[in-house]
């Protein structure tokens, strides 16, 4: 296999490499490989639990078991949050 890196992620592993954390460029992209697996795997683990939640919402709407849309509890909820996180 060949691989083809912009400068920049070429200069990256070279400097990983030379830091003596890896002993090979292969190393390094290996590694990085494996991030991505994990953050692939992370993210089908998110989407899998945001569709089941969606389907108990859309089974409880079907049920009529939802509440008014309170905009401005909603509104005031955020900036709460947004102010908190700050």
């Amino acid at each position: 296999m060949n691989v083809s890196l912009t400068q920049e992620l070429e200069t990256m592993v070279k400097d990983k490499v030379q830091s003596g954390m890896y002993h090979s460029a292969s190393e390094v992209i290996r590694a990085g490989l494996r991030l991505l697996k994990d953050q692939d795997q992370l993210y089908a683990i998110r989407l899998a639990e945001l569709r089941k939640e969606v389907a108990i919402g859309v089974e409880q709407a079907d049920r009529g078991q939802t509440a008014p849309l309170d905009m401005q509890a909603i509104k005031a909820k955020a900036r709460s949050r947004k102010v908190t996180q700050a």
